[in-house]
């Protein structure tokens, strides 16, 4: 459901405005309506939110560091020392990778020369001869190179001669070859070099990875701070100027339940304000407030959008049909069973807010344990088939049914019956939800799809369980056609005439017509992925016993760890995958058929009030 909110407006004096956003921050209920679009060119506004960017970029490279675990977070004043020293650190480390392909390149320049100390190389030169250094492939190396200018083979590399010429000084080498470019330094040098570098790499790396394992804490307390003063500068600067810019307009929303203690901090400051409750048209924040249940689901419609001004809350209805829809999807009372053990270990494990999440995984493994043994599953063993007693048997759903003369599973018969419900009940909301926020008049046609409909859906299962007579049954969707007909062709809109209602109203049964139909036939993946995930289970299950039949001896040992690891991995693929299906189908079956069919829009803005988040 949605908490009523109360419209709040406030007139405060221009200098007392701050000191009555610091009251107003504590008391944290009111959640403040952002007019100023122009407030974040503020140029100190714009600085934090810079500073803000600048934390979440370092926070971002402080996750992908390769540091698993973060100290606790220490004193924030000492972000700003330690982002300096950090780019320092990374600029140095950027610094010797970029000196050590230089050095790399250098080795290997050197490497097919050997390793000689250039020294003598100016020695020979001091007394009267050059050499000099060439590279050439190995068919044009001319053998006279020899005779004329000394040249010495060092190496032979990739169908390439590296090789020296020996001459006096003043002597032209007139050769077709490449003259190499060497460095100053020798082979050994360059080694040496390359060591000294990556030590000096691997401690700074080592210091970045201190630092991100010593800070993350800090920098996100720190950025949490930030954004607290963003928020009041916000609201700062949104206050709108009024009577010669000596008062100071805001507005805001309050929730039902806090305008008691609301009103006795406001008559304690002395400012002149104004309540009153929601009025249509208002664009109110929207409060969710649920029962423990109910509320795991919020997730679901936060993932959506929040309830619009005219919209009711959907989450008491998406909550059951979402976790019947995921158990009839995992259709495995195992596979619950797993989920309900899963839940309850990483609830210990993992912090407050990822554990209230368990919540749910737990919830969810439960409802499909119990509909998983209803549908005769169990680790991929068919209940039904299985040496349980009679009278549990009874109680599984499973097999077929004659239905008008053809026979049908039962399971797939109740996925679409679940989906006629479902889709019945979002008409039911729509219906009221129009009647309420638009007035029955502006409803009619509304009320017209839903006699069609939901009336002739059930008209006609109470016809077919004998509670109206046959004779007497076609009465009934005869006044139902009539007066949904009504509604929808004649009725639609009041203030048009009957031929553009009757246009109108051909339209939507277009519409209509071509859409229902799909969206009930979208149920049977329910039944569709409950079947492939029983399946695949089974299959696995026959794999493994095919492995330790007619096994004896050591064989047999060897057998059995085999039948261990495919009833192992087989199961945990296939919960993997089933949890995956199970989660994305019902969310589409959710936020397609039935918010469609309800009218659900979820435009709404969700209230975040205006508080002291250091409390």
């Amino acid at each position: 459901m949605i908490t009523r909110m109360n419209k709040l407006t406030l007139l405060i004096y221009h200098k007392e405005y701050t000191a009555f956003l610091e009251r107003l921050r504590n008391l944290g209920v009111v959640h403040i309506a952002q007019k100023n679009s122009g407030a974040v060119c503020d140029p100190e506004l714009e600085k934090q939110l810079n500073l803000s960017a600048r934390y979440k970029q370092m926070m971002k490279r402080f996750e992908t560091s390769g540091v698993k675990e973060f100290a606790p977070a220490g004193d924030i004043s000492s972000v700003a020392a330690m982002l300096e020293r950090y780019d320092t650190v990374t600029a140095e480390i950027e610094q010797n990778r970029t000196l050590l392909q230089v050095v790399e390149k250098d080795i290997a320049t050197v490497e097919p020369w050997g390793d000689f100390d250039f020294s003598m190389l100016e020695k020979l030169e001091a007394a009267g001869y050059r050499v000099q250094f060439f590279i050439s492939p190995v068919k044009c190396f001319a053998s006279d190179w020899v005779e004329r200018y000394n040249a010495i083979v060092v190496a032979t590399n990739s169908s390439r001669n590296y090789f020296v010429t020996v001459t006096a000084t003043g002597v032209d080498v007139e050769i077709d070859a490449e003259q190499a470019k060497l460095p100053t330094a020798s082979l050994s040098q360059l080694r040496d070099e390359k060591n000294r570098v990556l030590q000096h790499l691997a401690a700074l790396e080592h210091e970045a990875k201190e630092i991100a394992a010593a800070n993350m804490n800090t920098l996100r307390a720190a950025n949490e701070a930030l954004l607290h003063e963003v928020e009041f500068s916000k609201v700062l600067l949104g206050g709108e100027k009024v009577s010669g810019d000596k008062l100071l307009l805001l507005e805001g929303w309050v929730p039902e339940d806090n305008v008691t203690e609301l009103k006795e901090m406001l008559d304690g400051c002395g400012v002149f304000y104004e309540l009153r409750a929601v009025r249509r048209g208002d664009n109110a924040p929207v409060k969710l407030k649920n029962n423990a249940f109910t509320r795991m689901y919020e997730v679901l419609t936060r993932m959506y959008g929040m309830p619009g001004g005219t919209d009711f809350d959907p989450t008491p209805i998406v909550a059951p049909f979402f976790s019947l829809f995921f158990a009839f999807c995992m259709g495995d009372a195992g596979y619950g069973l797993i989920l309900i053990l899963l839940g309850f270990l990483l609830k210990k494990k993992l912090k407050s807010d990822l554990a209230g999440m368990m919540n749910l995984v737990i919830t969810l493994g439960i409802f499909t344990t119990v509909l998983g043994a209803l549908l005769g599953t169990f680790f991929g063993i068919s209940l039904i088939d299985s040496d349980i007693p009679q009278t549990l048997k009874n109680f599984i759903i499973a097999g077929d049914v004659e239905l008008f003369g053809s026979k049908y599973n039962v399971q797939m018969l109740l996925a679409l019956a679940i989906g006629i419900v479902h889709i019945s009940i979002a008409m039911t909301v729509k219906v009221i939800n129009s009647t309420v926020f638009f007035g029955f008049k502006d409803s009619l046609s509304v009320w017209g799809w839903w006699m069609v409909v939901v009336g002739g859906a059930v008209a006609g299962t109470l016809t077919f369980l004998s509670v109206i007579p046959v004779d007497l049954s076609k009465w009934v969707f005869i006044a139902i056609g009539g007066l949904g007909a009504l509604g929808i062709y004649i009725l639609n809109d009041l203030r048009r005439n009957v031929l553009m209602n009757i246009g109108a109203g051909l339209w939507d049964t277009y519409n209509m017509a071509s859409g229902l139909l799909g969206d009930i036939l979208s149920y049977i993946r329910l039944f569709a992925l409950g079947l492939a995930g029983g399946m695949l289970g089974q299959t696995f299950n026959s794999l493994a016993l095919m492995v330790v039949e007619d096994q004896e001896g050591m064989g047999a040992i060897f057998a059995w760890i085999g039948f261990g690891l495919i009833i192992i991995v087989g199961h945990v693929l296939n919960i993997a995958m089933s949890c995956l299906s199970a989660f994305v189908h019902p969310l589409r079956l959710t936020f397609v058929e039935y918010f469609k069919n309800a009218g659900y829009e979820g435009k709404g803005t969700e209230y975040k009030p205006f508080k002291n988040n250091k409390n």
